[in-house]
């Protein structure tokens, strides 16, 4: 499963936010943006339970981010 996670991250803090999202197991890719969000972050992810707790126990918690939106991506 993958997932397109949108970040809303404190300012002046986007560049250390990305780097630390570099370094999360499971986070293929992680960049800065231009727009409504700071940064987006690809996850792929076993099922939406390993997703769930990638978010809440390795994304979330970094320090900088003020707000996430997860995308989940379908194949058609």
């Amino acid at each position: 499963m993958k997932a397109y996670i949108l970040i809303n991250i404190r300012v002046g803090s986007v560049s250390e936010v990305v780097r630390h999202l570099r370094r999360v197991p499971n986070v293929v890719e992680a960049n800065m943006t231009f727009g409504p969000y700071d940064a987006v972050a690809i996850v792929e992810s076993d099922d939406v339970n390993h997703l769930g707790r990638i978010l809440a126990d390795e994304i979330q918690p970094i320090p900088g981010i003020t707000e996430t939106l997860t995308c989940l991506a379908v194949q058609v």
